[in-house]
């Protein structure tokens, strides 16, 4: 099944995707440079229906704690605009760590400055769906732990 997941941010938003195996994730650029929570949505949607993605997953930022704060109110608040504006139900995925993992994976990469900034948070998202990934891998048939439906 073919996913697409996002990393919402206030001013960029990262995109990444994979393929209908389930096997190689990729981060999607450029990343949405918008503001407008209904205009990421909108963006995003576009992305969903041009790649033939089925599934959407959305990082949910807690704190290191496990607690919810400011973020992580916005991102699900995004989450259910994105599930309504694709008509798709929406995984709410803990993205903890994910953009120190990302710094990381660029870094590595000798990938820094503008070039960083330009990937950080679609390479984010990829690492927030390689994690839900390798959940889905090993709890078939199951449902992920928290959905946000379209409403009606």
């Amino acid at each position: 099944m073919k996913w697409l997941a996002v990393d919402y941010g206030d001013s960029r938003t990262g995109l990444a995707g994979c393929d209908a195996g389930e096997t190689i994730t990729s981060p999607i650029t450029p990343q949405i440079e918008e503001k407008s929570m209904n205009k990421v949505a909108a963006a995003v949607t576009e992305v969903f229906a041009a790649r033939g993605a089925e599934g959407l997953v959305c990082g949910l930022p807690k704190n290191m704690d496990g607690t919810e704060g400011s973020r992580a109110n916005k991102s699900r608040r995004f989450a259910q605009r994105l599930a309504n504006t694709a008509g798709v139900p929406v995984v709410l995925w803990d993205e903890r760590r994910t953009t120190v993992s990302a710094a990381a994976i660029l870094a590595d990469n000798d990938t820094f400055g503008a070039k960083r900034k330009e990937r950080l948070d679609s390479v984010s998202a990829a690492v927030i769906l390689e994690s839900f990934l390798n959940w889905r891998a090993h709890h078939p048939d199951e449902e992920p732990p928290e959905l946000v439906r379209p409403e009606a």
